[in-house]
């Protein structure tokens, strides 16, 4: 954990060293950095990356891939927008249909199971803000 928190105090100072163009500015920055890393803040930083990392790092399919798969199904509804919008250049008419197939297909789904999922998934999010929270208080003390 102090390694964490070690690294995370050179990666500012670096940091720091290649954003602020003069030297006041510079050791004010790493002056509130190194106040930051007294009081504790950069040990709760820490233990929230390195619960970020336990959980990548994990054997459990559904723990390890849960936010990445969500993330990718989102990204590819929005890049699909391009293929879309070069599809109605072309043919209008079937990028309409399409689009209307796609609309009727997800309405179809009963809004039972949309209800199903933000309640799974808003307790899951919550279960685990919630376990993050006890790990960092247990670290504090």
């Amino acid at each position: 954990m102090l390694d964490t928190v070690a690294q995370i105090g050179q990666i500012g100072s670096k940091i720091i060293d290649k954003i602020w163009p003069d030297e006041t500015s510079k050791n004010e920055a790493k002056a509130k950095l190194l106040e930051l890393q007294q009081q504790g803040e950069l040990q709760e930083l820490g233990a929230r990356y390195n619960a970020i990392v336990a959980e990548a790092k994990s054997s459990d399919a559904w723990v390890s891939r849960a936010r990445p798969s969500f993330l990718y199904v989102i990204y590819i509804l929005i890049l699909s927008a391009l293929p879309m919008g070069i599809l109605y250049a072309v043919n209008p008419a079937f990028a309409n249909n399409l689009t209307l197939g796609v609309k009727n297909w997800l309405e179809a789904i009963p809004g039972e199971l949309y209800a199903l999922f933000a309640t799974g998934y808003l307790g899951y999010t919550g279960a685990r803000s919630f376990d993050k929270k006890k790990n960092l208080e247990a670290i504090r003390r």
